[in-house]
């Protein structure tokens, strides 16, 4: 029990590090907005736009990147639901608070991460990169907000980028059979 309670404070002192300071306004809603940027219910909306008004690749694209969001999703929920590690105590976020009191891994970094890796189905690096800066910026701003641990962020990652992987190695397959079940969808 000794390792863990070292990790944990570790953790917790690392976290308080990455943590702004009450009076810097204008960092907090910098970070905000970045926090804001992988909000699920904009990439959902924003998929389903796609899905809705594009066709062929896109449309194919968009459902991709749907099934790993939404599995992603449902593993999230569940890790935090089975750990039930409650958010770091903070005053700003209460939206984020009141629909999931756990923290335990980070959703938005999970989310960012695998959606960096999937931007590898495009081939361009410079698009991977951005993304990447992107995802450990949404990261840090979740910590630096009091929404998250620092562990929450760097298992979100991983969660993320393994879901990235599997996503564009397997999904593909499942998204080309999927008007056959599902004819609506093509």
């Amino acid at each position: 029990m000794k390792l863990l309670q070292r990790i944990q404070k570790t953790d917790e002192e690392i976290s308080a590090r990455l943590v702004l300071p009450d009076q810097n306004a204008i960092a907090h809603k910098l970070a905000a907005l970045i926090g804001h940027t992988c909000d699920s219910w904009y990439w959902l909306i924003g998929l389903l736009l796609i899905w809705r008004f594009t066709h062929g690749t896109v449309r194919k694209t968009a459902i991709l990147w749907g099934l790993a969001l939404a599995l992603l999703a449902v593993i999230v929920l569940g890790i935090k639901f089975l750990l039930r590690r409650p958010r770091p105590e903070g005053d700003w976020g209460n939206i984020y608070r009141a629909t999931d009191p756990h923290s335990f891994p980070s959703g938005h970094a999970a989310r960012a991460m695998t959606i960096a890796i999937l931007s590898l189905q495009f081939g361009n690096p410079i698009v991977f990169i951005l993304l990447l800066i992107w995802s450990a910026l949404v990261g840090l701003s979740r910590v630096a907000l009091r929404l998250h641990y620092f562990s929450d962020i760097l298992v979100g990652w991983l969660l993320g980028g393994l879901s990235g992987w599997i996503a564009l190695r397997f999904l593909p397959a499942v998204v080309e059979k999927l008007p056959e079940i599902f004819p609506f969808i093509a």
